[in-house]
């Protein structure tokens, strides 16, 4: 059982992994400033190759046989699928928006991905929504007309083309949640996440073989390496530790750390102007995430807290 201080210690090292996909955004935005060579395609076929090797060696380093896994016809199709229609539109979408507008809005957006979610769960398990399930909803759309607007509604702040992006990165969290629920029951999230970075980073490549020409400059691998490194490798590693020693909820609760760190690395290293409205509409989307993961407390669940 956990310790009071190894909680403390773990939440810190959950709430450092969020703020380490937050910041990963500002390098691959540092990237596409560099040249145009650059493209969300090209970063995105290296980052989840790259990751998707190094997780899997780790895997196999800890005895957790990655091999033997694609060897089930069935988890491996569904490990595929998770990389292709979940971990692609996460990353992809996600480095569309951070190239047309910034990190901040690219990361807000896809905080909507919860509520695709709850959608989902509601209409096809008839999962009954709560009352603060709605009012988040509401909210979280409030948030993001706030966003795309400043509050001017006779304008747009955001162009259509970033919040269709963004809103298709958002359903990309949703499915990025939903389709690998069963094989996490029996194979190393590890494995799972590292075949699933690594069929999807095939698949782009297949889909667009064209390697452009990049700039051979230290900057450009510096940053390649620091989203592949900060935004992949450690935090995900951070992140799966964590959960042994604190609770889920608790984790879902510390990804407020990301949009807040991707926004504040934005003003500062980009110049980005917050208005307003646009704090407004970004504490009112996290917020609304975060509410989708409070419950009543059971007696039951109290002892059971105790004696954690």
């Amino acid at each position: 059982m956990a310790t009071a201080k190894q909680r403390r210690l773990w939440a810190f090292l959950a709430a450092l992994a969020c703020v380490m996909w937050g910041i990963s955004g500002l390098f691959a935005k540092a990237l596409f400033n560099v040249s145009s060579a650059i493209t969300p395609m090209w970063l995105s076929q290296i980052r989840m190759v790259t990751s998707g090797v190094v997780l899997l060696i780790v895997a196999g380093i800890f005895g957790q046989k990655p091999l033997a896994t694609m060897k089930n016809k069935h988890d491996a199709w569904v490990i595929i699928a998770y990389g292709i229609f979940g971990l692609l539109p996460v990353q992809l979408f996600y480095f569309i928006v951070v190239q047309k507008a910034n990190a901040s809005i690219a990361t807000i957006l896809q905080f909507v991905g919860p509520f695709f979610v709850m959608a989902y769960l509601a209409l096809t398990h008839k999962q009954t929504l709560r009352s603060i399930d709605v009012i988040a909803a509401i909210a979280a759309f409030a948030g993001v007309v706030l966003l795309a607007t400043h509050g001017n509604f006779n304008s747009f702040a955001l162009s259509p083309e970033v919040l269709f992006w963004g809103l298709l990165s958002a359903v990309g969290v949703a499915t990025n949640t939903l389709i690998p629920i069963n094989v996490l029951k029996r194979v190393s999230s590890l494995v799972v996440t590292g075949w699933g970075l690594l069929s999807a980073g095939i698949c782009l490549m297949i889909v667009h073989p064209q390697m452009p020409q990049i700039p051979n400059k230290p900057e450009v691998w510096i940053n390649v390496a620091a989203v592949i490194v900060i935004g992949t490798v450690i935090p995900f590693q951070l992140m799966t530790n964590s959960l042994r020693f604190i609770k889920a909820s608790t984790a879902s609760l510390l990804d407020a750390f990301e949009p807040f760190s991707a926004t504040i690395g934005s003003v500062l290293c980009f110049g980005l102007v917050m208005k307003p409205m646009d704090w407004i509409g970004s504490i009112l989307v996290v917020l609304s995430a975060m509410a989708l993961n409070i419950s009543p407390r059971k007696k039951k669940d109290n002892k059971l807290d105790k004696g954690n």
